[in-house]
């Protein structure tokens, strides 16, 4: 089957970015991302916003993603969207277009697992990438999510640690917002950290059972601390921007790095791979990166455009699907929350 030409279009609207990618054969020919600038005043994404601005992206989203592809619609095998996990109104765009297009076009439809995909993204066919080999472990971490999953195949996954409470991706978003810094504030605190020292200040680690996550005492923790901190000199966080983002990372990626060195030692699989958008975080890079010297792990970080919310994520799951012939009909319907 693989001798065969296979076009596939992925389509990605599972929170507030519209993505469309076109993968010939794994090889990603575009991938095409609409940001909406729309949330930035309201600190966080709104599910109704989002939905209309769906709506208004997705057409110009998928025309450009098969113009810079140079194909027409008409030579795509197979249609491939995300079905969740993600907000109900943004996902049923997705859906209802992916669906209407296949139909028109009389090809197969494939539906994808967000969080499945983050992880399969490692696939995608890039030159100098080397993929992940099975089993292998994969922490996923973004906005929405925390988890450690063991991979044993393509299609054989198991969460085995996950966040009890908030994502990290939140805990980054959250503390910046309690600095005073604009939304989204994850990539500004690893920014800024860059030029602080980590060990300024102490935040809380939470304790937690197993492979598990916990976020949210800490989130309250650095609430707590800038309070208490700005009561007592107001100019506070101007003073010590660098050092409170530093100190903040330094301790959220404590936290991942002793869950993922946990899973290595319970399984015994050293092969690391990241997906998720928190997973653009130099200094989790960086903690990975050194966990080859230190603990003898051979880690899979993918390309920044691989990270955050994209369709190319999307289209590479949908041509392993498409090589296994798992296709599904007109009778699916977008979840908010999903289990792989």
């Amino acid at each position: 089957m693989s001798s065969q030409n296979v076009y596939i279009l992925g389509i990605e609207s599972s929170c507030d970015d519209t993505a469309a990618a076109v993968l010939y054969n794994g090889t990603v020919l575009s991938n095409v991302v609409a940001t909406q600038k729309i949330h930035e005043q309201y600190g966080g994404v709104v599910p109704e916003l989002a939905s209309r601005a769906h709506q208004q992206n997705i057409v110009p989203v998928i025309d450009q993603a098969l113009k810079q592809a140079g194909i027409s619609k008409s030579q795509l095998s197979a249609i491939a969207f995300t079905k969740g996990p993600g907000l109900m109104g943004s996902l049923l765009v997705g859906t209802s277009f992916a669906k209407s297009l296949a139909l028109a076009l009389d090809i197969p439809l494939i539906d994808i697992d967000h969080m499945q995909a983050h992880i399969l993204a490692h696939f995608i066919e890039e030159e100098n990438y080397t993929k992940p080999t099975f089993p292998f472990l994969a922490m996923t971490i973004s906005g929405g999510h925390t988890q450690i999953v063991r991979v044993t195949d393509h299609f054989q996954m198991e969460v085995i640690g996950q966040t009890l409470d908030d994502a990290v991706g939140e805990a980054f978003d959250k503390s910046a917002k309690t600095l005073g810094l604009p939304y989204p504030g994850g990539p500004l605190i690893d920014k800024y950290a860059k030029s602080g020292n980590p060990k300024a200040f102490q935040f809380t680690k939470p304790k937690v059972n197993g492979l598990n996550f916990s976020f949210s005492g800490l989130k309250t923790n650095v609430l707590y601390f800038i309070q208490k901190q700005v009561k007592e000199n107001p100019n506070f966080i101007k003073e010590n921007l660098e050092d409170i983002c530093a100190s903040l990372q330094y301790t959220i990626i404590n936290i991942l790095m002793d869950g993922l060195k946990k899973a290595s030692k319970e399984t015994g699989i050293k092969s690391i791979a990241i997906g998720g958008g928190v997973s653009a975080n130099s200094g989790i890079r960086k903690a990975l990166k050194d966990g080859e010297q230190k603990y003898g792990w051979t880690t899979f970080i993918p390309k920044f455009e691989y990270t955050t919310d994209n369709a190319a994520m999307i289209g590479i799951v949908g041509y392993l699907k498409f090589l296994n012939n798992e296709f599904t009909d007109m009778s699916v319907v977008a979840k908010a929350r999903t289990k792989f």
